[in-house]
């Protein structure tokens, strides 16, 4: 054995050990999450071993795909790499989780409750599980959930928060009742402006009195017809980390309006104040600042509509093909509230655009799918740049948007590398 491989072969290993021991770190991280708790004597704890307040089947990461990228172990934070992304409807194996305190034990569906309440309720009522599903019809749409700080990565100088790359995103099938009919029950008044949730995820220091997350939509957004109180996720019950046994889902907007552990609504007659709904907590600069510029609170406003996007989802980048093949490339393109209506990717840098296969969406506020056949003059490297265009004749950019504290709304065109032999 050379020297030379000899060093690669030594690498490898112990690139093999460091993510093994990654991976322990995170089961044992995954645990306390959900139990609630650090494991005290966990380096004592048998290989394989599950605590007994566990279920002998518990696994941290739900069937998801071995490929998921852990961005956060306390609270949980994954994402797929964006080849993981190529179903038409997103498979639970590659769907990112985003939580931002611990997921709540002890579920019991029997007794979970709905309280809609608030000052612009004509009168507050509580609903268990049954009563929601016997009481209203139930609907089903795919829509894409999609965090607003996905593609943080892009952004320079760094923004604080998970450095999500493209995988942060999804559409998959979602079954509930709609929140508009639920609102009609109740009855709302004539004042009501928003909506805000609360659910049963606990506070990562612990402090039961402390709410996680508290946002929330418009009242004209609420009334959307795909806006669900959602108990189904691709036809069976949402996993526990995905919200179980309810959640709120508002398609088109950022994914931490979708409330995860729904167990009350209150309808405001002002913009909800719950937590984060302030300061830079999913609010960008109302107008563009210099990478770093501190922004006054006043000069802030909430996200909304996420902004036209698209990706490549196969091949995957970096790979190899003889030069006398034809490469079919695929992908998704969405727009929040609108439509996409024209989807092209460039091989040679943006000098020259070709425009692709574009499906409808199967309804309102799902993702559509694209094709495109492409044939490379010559042999050697190429990247592929992916650019959709919206029903209001918007583009991605070519290059890193409007700079923001948090790194929000990252829709720069989707690039992988390929290289023909």
């Amino acid at each position: 054995m050379s020297r030379k491989e000899s060093t690669s072969a030594k690498k490898k290993k112990e690139n093999s050990s460091d993510r093994r021991s990654f991976l322990q770190k995170s089961t044992l991280a995954a645990m306390a999450a959900f139990l609630g708790a650090d494991i005290v004597h966990a380096a004592s704890m048998p290989k394989g071993y599950i605590p007994v307040m566990l279920p002998a089947d518990f696994n941290p990461l739900e069937g998801k795909s071995k490929e998921m990228i852990v961005r956060n172990e306390k609270p949980w934070n994954i994402e797929p790499p964006a080849h993981l992304l190529n179903d038409a409807i997103t498979p639970v194996s590659s769907i990112f989780i985003r939580n931002n305190g611990l997921i709540p034990e002890d579920i019991e569906v029997s007794k979970w409750t709905l309280t809609v309440g608030g000052e612009s309720v004509v009168k507050e009522k509580t609903y268990t599980l049954a009563e929601l599903k016997s009481k209203f019809k139930s609907y089903s749409y795919q829509l894409v959930i999609e965090c607003g700080g996905n593609g943080r990565a892009g952004f320079y100088p760094q923004a604080s928060g998970n450095q999500w790359e493209e995988g942060a995103v999804y559409c998959s099938q979602w079954t509930g009742v709609r929140l508009k009919d639920v609102l009609a029950d109740v009855g709302i008044k004539s004042d009501a402006v928003y909506i805000g949730y609360y659910g049963a995820d606990k506070h990562l220091n612990g402090d039961p009195n402390k709410v996680v997350i508290s946002r929330g939509v418009p009242i004209a957004k609420a009334m959307e017809d795909e806006s669900l109180l959602a108990f189904q996720l691709n036809g069976k019950d949402i996993p526990l980390t995905h919200g179980y046994p309810l959640r709120l889902v508002c398609g088109g907007w950022p994914a931490s309006v979708s409330g995860k552990w729904l167990n009350k609504l209150v309808v405001r007659n002002k913009v909800h104040d719950g937590e984060k709904m302030m300061g830079d907590s999913y609010r960008v600069p109302k107008y563009p600042v210099a990478p770093g510029q501190e922004v006054p609170d006043e000069d802030m406003k909430i996200i909304e509509s996420m902004p036209v996007k698209s990706m490549i989802t196969y091949p995957k980048t970096g790979a190899m093909f003889g030069k006398d093949k034809k490469l079919t490339v695929q992908g998704h393109a969405w727009a929040g509230d609108l439509e996409v209506k024209e989807m092209q990717v460039t091989t040679d840098f943006g000098a020259t655009w070709k425009t692709c296969t574009l499906k409808k969406p199967t309804n309102r506020l799902a993702w559509q799918q694209w094709s495109i056949d492409l044939t490379f003059p010559q042999a050697g490297y190429y990247e592929i740049w992916a650019k959709a265009t919206d029903s209001k004749g918007i583009s991605q950019t070519m290059v890193m948007p409007g700079w923001n504290p948090k790194g929000y709304l990252n829709n720069a065109c989707h690039r992988i590398a390929v290289k023909v032999s």
